[in-house]
């Protein structure tokens, strides 16, 4: 490829759910390998991508919160805390904040982990709680919204929230995390801006309530298995590229 190509420099921000598509797959082999440090389905795909189109799109991976110092949260509330309350500084808690990250990409991929989806009910809203309620995960959405549109060169693509097994979920929970999708899908998700989703539950639920049960690693293990991993590795990887190409 020749050097003159632009380069288009992506950012998938992840953690365990993440690591299963990213990977292709979650058997004891795929993850061998990727201990290994061989290269990931999406990264294979991204290549024959960019031979087979003369482009040069760049992905690389990133866990989001790291486990120390900030801890293994990756939730509505700890993108907006590490984004927007802490978003002035370069990093917060070792852990980049927009001012870093969009100096060094220019497709910033970020998603939840499947505890996202334990939605309580709640009066009013606060967009400074911790607490799992739609209310305040509205707030702090619209908060990182308004932060996003400060980087008007930077596409953002978000994940809509990875559903739980019916064994691991509550009716409560599951038809907030459906009300919470179809807001983020719905009304969220504006059109003409730099801010773009990959709707990844609906993937793993066909239009239901829950993880179904042949995308899941056990009925009481909510990570997607290797069958749901081959099948949206490819869907992500070309969402990614509309996004680029076609906005």
């Amino acid at each position: 490829m020749g050097k003159d190509k632009k380069e288009v420099r992506i950012v998938f921000l992840h953690h365990s759910t993440g690591k299963v598509i990213w990977q292709g797959g979650n058997s004891l082999m795929t993850k061998v390998k990727g201990k290994l440090g061989m290269k990931s389905a999406v990264e294979k795909w991204f290549e024959n991508y960019n031979r087979q189109h003369d482009v040069n799109y760049l992905i690389s991976e990133q866990v989001f919160p790291k486990k120390e110092p900030y801890g293994w949260r990756n939730y509505p509330y700890d993108y907006y805390n590490i984004w927007v309350k802490n978003g002035h500084l370069d990093h917060f808690q070792e852990e980049p904040t927009l001012k870093t990250l969009t100096k060094d990409f220019d497709v910033i991929i970020l998603k939840h982990c499947f505890p996202v989806s334990k939605i309580e009910n709640g009066e009013g809203g606060d967009v400074n709680s911790q607490t799992k309620t739609l209310n305040n995960y509205r707030l702090q959405y619209e908060a990182l919204y308004e932060e996003f549109q400060k980087y008007p060169k930077t596409r953002f693509i978000l994940w809509t929230p990875a559903a739980l097994t019916q064994r691991k979920t509550q009716e409560e929970w599951a038809q907030n995390t459906l009300a919470f999708q179809q807001w983020v899908v719905n009304e969220w998700d504006r059109p003409d801006d730099n801010v773009f989703i990959w709707d990844f539950y609906s993937l793993e639920t066909e239009g239901g309530l829950y993880l179904k049960p042949e995308y899941a690693v056990g009925e009481q293990d909510s990570h997607p298995n290797s069958q749901l991993a081959q099948k949206a590795f490819p869907l992500f990887c070309q969402r990614i590229v509309d996004v680029i190409e076609n906005d």
